[in-house]
């Protein structure tokens, strides 16, 4: 619930109990956008939903190293695993790579990242960035400092083993591999990372 001019006076759960709140690209932080997708998805604005070009690479690499080095999940198909979870095998991967098409052919890409950002689990009953970031920071995400983003990029990549709230020293090193993965896609300087990194 908010007031007439949009400040949140009041949040109520979902029936399951999670706290999810719809996002919003115009009130996101450009630069966490930017990130995530640099980190997460780097051809999302160019494929229908599957990146083969990854699906090639990670297969190359668990056949030559003999496990499962990296993943091929675009947004797309992990948007489809949020909407119908399943267990995580070949068959289920596949449904999800049919998923995604679906989800490009009737939504555009923005629409598939606010799914996406609305839905992403971010430890215990967090559901989204919007409820993590005021969770976490009591604010929206439409301004975020580097570590923030940081943090709230990594989440998602392991929400309960990283929350910050249960294990902050997990979740500041989370923090700091994707603060050098950042600095890494030049998306922040390495000095930027190196400060941000050493923020409580």
């Amino acid at each position: 619930m908010t007031d007439v001019n949009g400040i949140p006076l009041r949040a109520f759960p979902t029936d399951e109990g999670r706290w999810r709140i719809r996002a919003n690209l115009e009130n996101t932080d450009p630069l966490f956008i930017e990130a995530l997708i640099a980190v997460e998805d780097e051809r999302f604005y160019s494929h229908w939903g599957v990146d083969f070009l990854a699906v090639i690479r990670a297969s190359g690499q668990a056949v030559s190293r003999g496990r499962i080095v990296s993943g091929a999940s675009t947004i797309t198909m992990q948007t489809a695993r949020l909407l119908e979870p399943r267990p995580r095998n070949l068959g289920s991967k596949l449904i999800e790579m049919f998923r995604a098409f679906q989800l490009e052919r009737r939504l555009t890409k923005d629409e598939i990242l606010e799914l996406y950002l609305t839905m992403t689990p971010y430890g215990g009953n967090l559901e989204g960035l919007r409820a993590a970031s005021w969770a976490y920071y009591g604010r929206e995400p439409d301004r975020l400092t580097d570590d923030q983003i940081a943090l709230l990029l990594a989440l998602p990549q392991s929400p309960e083993v990283r929350r910050p709230d249960l294990r902050p020293n997990t979740a500041r090193a989370a923090r700091r591999l994707l603060l050098t993965r950042m600095a890494d896609l030049d998306l922040i300087s390495a000095q930027r990372a190196d400060e941000a990194a050493e923020l409580p």
